[in-house]
């Protein structure tokens, strides 16, 4: 592996979920709930699917790259010369249902956007609970 290979960074937001798993891949992969907690978006759960997310700051362009539905879903993140993967696992537990995202791709000199991936993506996550505490079963 190369130095900068070495370098690269990942954040990892993980929660458990008092909900099925499908209530939480609905929000994930429906843009109408993709909206009500991440951004505006074209976004559609089909491997090789080209979509945006747009908000006040501008957009981000990605690829959906793996479905597996209700357990894993992924997608580049590329915004502002970051060039990145989003990976979401979903796992059933006792209680309802482990949440993990994973970013990966921050290079050492992309130390603000990481910092502000550390907080946007709890922040999101906060928001993901409240709009699946509302979603109907």
């Amino acid at each position: 592996m190369n130095a900068i290979a070495e370098q690269i960074r990942t954040v990892v937001v993980e929660r458990e979920f008092p909900h099925p798993q499908e209530k939480l891949w609905r929000a994930l992969t429906q843009p109408h709930l993709i909206e009500a907690w991440l951004m505006k978006s074209d976004f559609q759960p089909v491997s090789g699917h080209h979509f945006n997310f747009r908000a006040e700051w501008g957009s981000v362009d990605c690829q959906v790259t793996e479905v597996e539905p209700i357990r894993t879903l992924a997608y580049t993140w590329n915004a502002m010369g970051l060039e990145s993967v989003v990976t979401w696992t979903l796992e059933p537990t006792a209680g309802g249902t482990h949440l993990r995202m994973e970013q990966t791709g921050f290079r050492p000199d992309q130390e603000q956007a990481y910092q502000g991936a550390k907080y946007g993506w709890q922040h999101f996550f906060n928001s993901l609970e409240q709009v699946v505490a509302k979603e109907a079963n």
